[in-house]
């Protein structure tokens, strides 16, 4: 598996551990900007496609809308593993727009980002090439991952 574990659920919301590749840093010895959204992107895969609920209909259709980036801090290829904990910020009929804290290998849980991010995803059927609503189930599953400060958003 690429993943060091496949994620874990915490108050927080859900945590993936993701290795940093060489390739993944810039001249800078940072990890590159446009690496990141990469990044975020394999943490967001376990959490929504092989979490322990099903949410087989995610699996089969689901695109990015919009995606927003705030790069706070540097992460280095040595701070590897990242931990990206990812929440529900949004939820709607047919999108909804999750939350990712991004931090280094040895921070602890509750510091301070060093990257955040927004993406907003939208239900998606590629049979018919067009927006979908989500199913109850699936609405179920992302609302249980909805931070208490983000609920009345």
């Amino acid at each position: 598996m690429l993943y060091e574990d496949e994620g874990t659920r915490t108050a927080a919301g859900y945590v993936v551990k993701v290795p940093v590749r060489w390739s993944d840093m810039d001249v800078f010895a940072h990890v590159n900007h446009a690496r990141m959204v990469t990044l975020i992107e394999e943490a967001r895969i376990p959490w929504l496609f092989y979490d322990e609920r099903p949410t087989a209909s995610l699996r089969e259709g689901c695109v990015v809308a919009d995606l927003h980036v705030k790069y706070r801090e540097q992460v280095r290829h040595d701070e590897g593993p990242i931990a990206v904990t990812m929440f529900v910020e949004q939820l709607r009929a047919v999108d909804f727009t999750v939350g990712y804290e991004v931090r280094p290998r040895d921070a602890d849980p509750d510091a301070k980002p060093a990257v955040t991010a927004t993406t907003q995803l939208v239900a998606f059927d590629v049979d018919a090439q067009r927006l979908r609503r989500l199913t109850a189930e699936e609405k179920d599953y992302l609302a249980s991952f909805i931070r208490s400060e983000t609920a009345g958003r």
